[in-house]
């Protein structure tokens, strides 16, 4: 694939976008393009929805980072093991559960995916063991699903953890990739570094610029850096370091360099950076970048992405119309499904 698999440890893992482009294949980039739509589109819908009082609790938006979750389902596929923060919608989406079963569960609806009882933060697919709450509480069970995959002798798939840099400082991370390295586990830890961890600069919280080139030797690991705005980027990124870890069944430290568009939560105004940092991140959005570029080969026109638009962000009025008119749980089930030892 080009020169995708010759990493620069001064920067960015290098890669060919025309021959990314030949590798997916026209029809899957719509596809995936599509996907991001979605996610934006399903997060403003339900940041609407917040803002008159019909979800509540916590909601972190992924807007901004959409083509780093994206890219890797278009590489690994939905059979691999996945684990993530509470910023977890557009990776529940991409994992098979539907719009309107994410937004009744956004409004506390009995529809929902966890029946109402979970929330923004907590959604779960048959291949996504959550929407961690904790921070940080995600990496011990990515790595657990690693140790499954092992003593499977499963060879093909692989864990996958998504880790905000604010978590790197967490306990749970150093004993996780520690023991992972110790039992050669095919774990696949991906930092993704918006720039903030809540409302604190990442170059304040954590002591290094590189965080997985820092971190990963430390640990015996194998350290990668893409561009987490750019999907080609991550796509041959992601690829290169599937094949490695399926390969040498060695985890592996990836960090993905994005920044979030909204605040750390949505009743997070983001009055830590100026509007003028914010515009300069804005025209780097990942969607409208593919957009261009596909636009640039001729794949789609600006009818036709609007059209795009349009479609998804007619999907994501109807499921909030579908979760207006769930039915709230009832109580008496409230208990139903609960395990405690």
């Amino acid at each position: 694939m080009g020169n995708t698999d010759t990493l620069e440890t001064s920067g960015f893992f290098r890669s060919d976008e025309e021959a990314v482009l030949k590798q997916v294949g026209k029809e899957a980039l719509l596809e995936d393009l599509r996907w991001m739509l979605l996610i934006r589109n399903l997060e403003i819908r339900a940041e609407s929805a917040y803002q008159q009082g019909k979800v509540g609790g916590f909601f972190h938006a992924y807007i901004g980072q959409e083509a780093v979750q994206t890219s890797i389902l278009r590489v690994m596929g939905r059979e691999q093991w996945y684990t993530t923060s509470y910023r977890c919608h557009a990776l529940a989406l991409l994992l098979g559960a539907s719009p309107n079963e994410i937004m009744a569960e956004f409004y506390g609806r009995e529809t929902g995916n966890a029946k109402g009882r979970g929330g923004s933060m907590h959604l779960f697919t048959d291949r996504l063991l959550g929407g961690h709450g904790i921070v940080g509480g995600q990496i011990p069970v990515a790595t657990g699903a690693a140790l499954t995959l092992k003593l499977q002798g499963n060879t093909e798939g692989v864990s996958v953890c998504f880790i905000g840099d604010g978590a790197v400082a967490q306990g749970a991370f150093h004993e996780s990739l520690n023991i992972a390295s110790l039992w050669d586990l095919p774990c696949i830890y991906v930092i993704e570094n918006n720039q903030w961890g809540m409302g604190t600069a990442v170059g304040r919280a954590i002591s290094v610029e590189r965080i997985a080139e820092a971190k990963a030797s430390g640990y015996n690991m194998q350290a990668y850096t893409f561009d987490g705005m750019d999907y080609f980027n991550c796509h041959a990124g992601f690829s290169h370091v599937f094949q490695e870890v399926r390969k040498t069944q060695r985890p592996v430290l990836v960090e993905v360099i994005t920044e979030r568009f909204r605040g750390h939560s949505i009743s997070d105004p983001g009055l830590y950076r100026s509007k003028e940092d914010l515009q300069k991140v804005v025209k780097r959005d990942p969607i409208f970048r593919l957009r261009d570029k596909l636009m640039e080969a001729g794949v789609i026109d600006e009818e036709q992405f609007k059209s795009m638009d349009k479609e998804q962000k007619q999907i994501c009025v109807d499921a909030m119309k579908f979760a207006e008119e769930s039915p709230w749980p009832d109580p008496i089930t409230l208990e139903e499904d609960v395990l405690a030892p």
